[in-house]
Protein backbone atom coordinates (compact mmCIF):
# COMPACT_ATOMS: atom_id res chain seq x y z
CA UNK A 1 0.00 0.00 0.00
CA UNK A 2 1.39 3.41 -1.04
CA UNK A 3 0.98 6.32 1.36
CA UNK A 4 -0.58 9.34 -0.36
CA UNK A 5 -0.87 12.99 0.69
CA UNK A 6 -2.53 15.97 -0.98
CA UNK A 7 -1.53 19.63 -1.17
CA UNK A 8 -4.42 21.86 -2.19
CA UNK A 9 -7.88 20.90 -0.91
CA UNK A 10 -10.22 22.36 -3.51
CA UNK A 11 -12.56 20.71 -5.99
CA UNK A 12 -9.87 18.75 -7.84
CA UNK A 13 -8.53 17.27 -4.61
CA UNK A 14 -12.06 16.18 -3.69
CA UNK A 15 -12.32 14.37 -7.03
CA UNK A 16 -9.17 12.42 -6.16
CA UNK A 17 -10.61 11.51 -2.76
CA UNK A 18 -13.89 10.44 -4.38
CA UNK A 19 -11.97 8.15 -6.71
CA UNK A 20 -10.12 6.78 -3.70
CA UNK A 21 -13.38 6.04 -1.87
CA UNK A 22 -14.84 4.37 -4.99
CA UNK A 23 -11.96 1.90 -5.00
CA UNK A 24 -10.32 3.29 -8.12
CA UNK A 25 -7.05 3.86 -6.23
CA UNK A 26 -6.92 0.62 -4.27
CA UNK A 27 -3.12 0.72 -3.99
CA UNK A 28 -3.15 3.94 -1.95
CA UNK A 29 -3.96 5.08 1.56
CA UNK A 30 -4.50 8.81 2.13
CA UNK A 31 -2.45 9.82 5.18
CA UNK A 32 -2.67 13.62 5.13
CA UNK A 33 -3.64 16.85 3.43
CA UNK A 34 -2.58 20.49 3.60
CA UNK A 35 -3.79 23.76 2.14
CA UNK A 36 -3.83 27.47 2.93
CA UNK A 37 -7.32 27.18 4.45
CA UNK A 38 -7.75 25.06 7.58
CA UNK A 39 -11.47 24.51 7.00
CA UNK A 40 -10.90 23.14 3.51
CA UNK A 41 -8.17 20.84 4.78
CA UNK A 42 -10.41 19.55 7.56
CA UNK A 43 -13.33 18.90 5.19
CA UNK A 44 -11.15 16.91 2.83
CA UNK A 45 -9.74 14.82 5.66
CA UNK A 46 -13.19 14.24 7.14
CA UNK A 47 -14.37 12.98 3.76
CA UNK A 48 -11.41 10.59 3.53
CA UNK A 49 -11.96 9.34 7.08
CA UNK A 50 -15.53 8.39 6.22
CA UNK A 51 -13.97 5.90 3.82
CA UNK A 52 -11.59 4.49 6.42
CA UNK A 53 -8.47 6.55 5.68
CA UNK A 54 -6.52 7.97 8.62
CA UNK A 55 -6.07 11.34 6.96
CA UNK A 56 -4.30 13.95 9.10
CA UNK A 57 -5.12 17.64 8.48
CA UNK A 58 -1.81 19.53 8.38
CA UNK A 59 -1.37 23.26 8.82
CA UNK A 60 2.16 23.40 7.40
CA UNK A 61 4.20 21.68 4.73
CA UNK A 62 6.62 20.38 7.36
CA UNK A 63 3.77 18.61 9.16
CA UNK A 64 2.73 16.96 5.91
CA UNK A 65 6.26 15.83 5.05
CA UNK A 66 6.64 14.40 8.56
CA UNK A 67 3.92 11.86 7.66
CA UNK A 68 6.44 10.41 5.17
CA UNK A 69 4.08 9.79 2.25
CA UNK A 70 5.33 7.92 -0.80
CA UNK A 71 3.52 10.35 -3.12
CA UNK A 72 2.15 13.85 -2.79
CA UNK A 73 -0.56 15.07 -5.15
CA UNK A 74 -0.34 18.83 -5.77
CA UNK A 75 -3.55 20.49 -6.99
CA UNK A 76 -2.96 23.97 -5.56
CA UNK A 77 -0.93 26.45 -7.65
CA UNK A 78 2.50 26.95 -9.24
CA UNK A 79 3.45 28.86 -6.09
CA UNK A 80 2.59 25.84 -3.96
CA UNK A 81 4.50 23.57 -6.32
CA UNK A 82 7.56 25.78 -5.95
CA UNK A 83 7.38 25.60 -2.17
CA UNK A 84 6.73 21.85 -2.10
CA UNK A 85 8.89 20.28 -4.77
CA UNK A 86 12.46 20.45 -3.51
CA UNK A 87 11.75 19.72 0.20
CA UNK A 88 9.62 16.71 -0.74
CA UNK A 89 12.04 15.34 -3.31
CA UNK A 90 14.99 15.66 -0.89
CA UNK A 91 13.12 13.21 1.34
CA UNK A 92 12.59 10.79 -1.53
CA UNK A 93 8.90 11.65 -1.85
CA UNK A 94 7.58 11.57 -5.41
CA UNK A 95 5.12 14.13 -6.73
CA UNK A 96 2.07 14.17 -8.99
CA UNK A 97 1.47 17.76 -10.05
CA UNK A 98 -1.06 19.79 -12.00
CA UNK A 99 0.85 23.07 -11.53
CA UNK A 100 3.25 22.40 -14.35
CA UNK A 101 3.60 26.12 -14.97
CA UNK A 102 6.16 26.24 -12.15
CA UNK A 103 8.51 24.27 -14.38
CA UNK A 104 8.58 26.98 -17.05
CA UNK A 105 11.46 28.43 -15.01
CA UNK A 106 14.45 26.60 -16.49
CA UNK A 107 16.59 26.93 -13.36
CA UNK A 108 13.82 25.54 -11.17
CA UNK A 109 13.13 22.73 -13.64
CA UNK A 110 16.79 21.70 -13.52
CA UNK A 111 16.84 21.82 -9.72
CA UNK A 112 13.73 19.64 -9.59
CA UNK A 113 15.15 17.17 -12.09
CA UNK A 114 18.51 16.93 -10.29
CA UNK A 115 16.96 16.63 -6.82
CA UNK A 116 14.54 13.92 -7.95
CA UNK A 117 17.33 11.94 -9.57
CA UNK A 118 19.66 12.27 -6.57
CA UNK A 119 16.98 11.04 -4.16
CA UNK A 120 15.42 8.26 -6.25
CA UNK A 121 12.14 10.16 -6.57
CA UNK A 122 10.02 11.13 -9.56
CA UNK A 123 7.82 14.02 -10.66
CA UNK A 124 4.75 12.92 -12.59
CA UNK A 125 3.16 15.62 -14.75
CA UNK A 126 -0.58 14.99 -14.89
CA UNK A 127 -2.10 15.82 -18.27
CA UNK A 128 -4.72 18.15 -16.78
CA UNK A 129 -7.12 19.42 -19.43
CA UNK A 130 -5.10 18.19 -22.41
CA UNK A 131 -3.75 14.86 -23.63
CA UNK A 132 -1.46 13.33 -26.19
CA UNK A 133 1.78 13.50 -24.20
CA UNK A 134 2.83 10.23 -25.85
CA UNK A 135 2.58 11.50 -29.42
CA UNK A 136 4.03 14.90 -28.49
CA UNK A 137 7.07 13.32 -26.85
CA UNK A 138 7.48 10.86 -29.70
CA UNK A 139 7.36 13.56 -32.36
CA UNK A 140 9.93 15.65 -30.50
CA UNK A 141 12.28 12.66 -30.17
CA UNK A 142 12.17 12.06 -33.91
CA UNK A 143 13.91 15.34 -34.63
CA UNK A 144 13.30 19.04 -34.95
CA UNK A 145 9.64 19.97 -34.63
CA UNK A 146 7.47 23.01 -34.10
CA UNK A 147 4.59 23.27 -31.67
CA UNK A 148 1.67 25.65 -31.29
CA UNK A 149 -0.89 25.93 -28.51
CA UNK A 150 -4.26 27.65 -28.98
CA UNK A 151 -6.79 28.22 -26.20
CA UNK A 152 -10.34 29.52 -26.36
CA UNK A 153 -12.05 30.52 -23.11
CA UNK A 154 -14.59 32.82 -21.53
CA UNK A 155 -13.49 36.29 -20.36
CA UNK A 156 -14.56 35.35 -16.84
CA UNK A 157 -11.31 33.63 -15.75
CA UNK A 158 -9.38 36.56 -17.26
CA UNK A 159 -11.05 39.21 -15.11
CA UNK A 160 -8.25 39.35 -12.57
CA UNK A 161 -5.48 39.50 -15.15
CA UNK A 162 -3.71 42.38 -16.87
CA UNK A 163 -5.30 41.62 -20.26
CA UNK A 164 -8.89 42.08 -19.14
CA UNK A 165 -11.01 44.95 -20.43
CA UNK A 166 -14.79 45.36 -20.30
CA UNK A 167 -15.18 44.92 -24.07
CA UNK A 168 -14.22 41.24 -23.72
CA UNK A 169 -17.70 40.62 -22.35
CA UNK A 170 -19.16 41.56 -25.74
CA UNK A 171 -16.56 40.81 -28.42
CA UNK A 172 -14.20 37.99 -29.38
CA UNK A 173 -10.56 38.96 -29.19
CA UNK A 174 -7.13 37.36 -29.01
CA UNK A 175 -5.77 38.52 -25.67
CA UNK A 176 -2.33 36.89 -25.78
CA UNK A 177 0.30 35.84 -28.28
CA UNK A 178 3.76 34.72 -27.23
CA UNK A 179 5.47 31.70 -25.69
CA UNK A 180 4.57 29.53 -22.68
CA UNK A 181 7.01 31.24 -20.31
CA UNK A 182 5.40 34.60 -21.06
CA UNK A 183 1.91 33.10 -20.84
CA UNK A 184 2.36 31.52 -17.40
CA UNK A 185 3.80 34.79 -16.09
CA UNK A 186 0.59 36.60 -17.10
CA UNK A 187 -1.84 33.80 -16.24
CA UNK A 188 -0.34 31.78 -13.35
CA UNK A 189 -3.31 29.42 -12.97
CA UNK A 190 -4.86 29.48 -16.46
CA UNK A 191 -2.25 28.04 -18.83
CA UNK A 192 -0.36 25.30 -16.97
CA UNK A 193 -1.34 23.07 -19.89
CA UNK A 194 0.60 25.23 -22.33
CA UNK A 195 3.74 24.68 -20.26
CA UNK A 196 2.99 20.95 -20.18
CA UNK A 197 2.77 20.86 -23.98
CA UNK A 198 5.96 22.90 -24.22
CA UNK A 199 7.93 20.61 -21.89
CA UNK A 200 6.74 17.60 -23.89
CA UNK A 201 8.02 19.11 -27.15
CA UNK A 202 10.09 22.23 -27.85
CA UNK A 203 10.39 23.94 -24.44
CA UNK A 204 8.59 26.94 -22.87
CA UNK A 205 10.61 29.52 -24.81
CA UNK A 206 9.92 27.99 -28.22
CA UNK A 207 6.24 27.04 -28.28
CA UNK A 208 3.81 29.43 -29.99
CA UNK A 209 0.93 30.21 -27.59
CA UNK A 210 -2.25 32.18 -28.30
CA UNK A 211 -5.30 32.77 -26.09
CA UNK A 212 -8.65 33.95 -27.42
CA UNK A 213 -11.46 35.29 -25.25
CA UNK A 214 -15.02 34.54 -26.42
CA UNK A 215 -18.08 36.11 -24.71
CA UNK A 216 -20.34 33.61 -22.90
CA UNK A 217 -18.02 30.73 -23.80
CA UNK A 218 -18.46 27.72 -21.50
CA UNK A 219 -15.37 25.73 -20.56
CA UNK A 220 -12.02 25.68 -22.36
CA UNK A 221 -10.81 24.40 -25.69
CA UNK A 222 -7.09 23.61 -26.01
CA UNK A 223 -5.65 22.79 -29.43
CA UNK A 224 -2.05 21.62 -29.71
CA UNK A 225 -0.34 21.15 -33.05
CA UNK A 226 3.02 19.37 -33.33
CA UNK A 227 4.77 18.96 -36.65
CA UNK A 228 8.08 17.58 -37.92
CA UNK A 229 9.08 16.41 -41.39
CA UNK A 230 7.29 13.07 -40.90
CA UNK A 231 4.49 13.66 -38.40
CA UNK A 232 1.69 16.20 -38.13
CA UNK A 233 -0.32 15.70 -34.92
CA UNK A 234 -3.28 17.72 -33.67
CA UNK A 235 -4.63 17.27 -30.15
CA UNK A 236 -7.84 19.21 -29.56
CA UNK A 237 -9.53 18.85 -26.17
CA UNK A 238 -12.68 20.67 -25.11
CA UNK A 239 -13.71 20.45 -21.46
CA UNK A 240 -16.88 21.96 -20.04
CA UNK A 241 -15.47 22.01 -16.49
CA UNK A 242 -12.10 21.54 -14.81
CA UNK A 243 -13.05 18.03 -13.66
CA UNK A 244 -10.88 16.41 -16.33
CA UNK A 245 -7.80 17.77 -14.52
CA UNK A 246 -8.72 15.97 -11.30
CA UNK A 247 -9.40 12.76 -13.16
CA UNK A 248 -6.06 13.06 -14.95
CA UNK A 249 -4.45 12.87 -11.50
CA UNK A 250 -6.44 9.72 -10.77
CA UNK A 251 -5.26 8.20 -14.04
CA UNK A 252 -1.63 9.13 -13.29
CA UNK A 253 -1.84 7.51 -9.84
CA UNK A 254 -3.33 4.36 -11.37
CA UNK A 255 -0.53 4.19 -13.95
CA UNK A 256 2.12 4.46 -11.25
CA UNK A 257 1.04 1.17 -9.66
CA UNK A 258 -0.50 -0.66 -12.64
CA UNK A 259 1.05 -3.69 -14.27
CA UNK A 260 -0.20 -2.45 -17.66
CA UNK A 261 0.24 1.24 -18.29
CA UNK A 262 -1.64 3.38 -20.83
Amino acid sequence: MKKLAIVGCGKLAHLVVEALLKGLLADYSLVGAQSRTADKTQRLCDKAREGGHECTPCSTMDELLALKPDYIVETASPEAMRALALPALRQGISLVTLSIGALADTDFYQQVERTARDNNARVHLASGAIGGFDVMRTASLMGQCKTSFRTEKSPRPLRRTAVYTDDLEHSTRQVFSGNAKEAIALFPTQVNVSVAAALATVGPDNIDVAITSIPDYVGDDHRIEVENDQVHAIIDVYSKTADIAGWSVVNTLRNITSAIVF
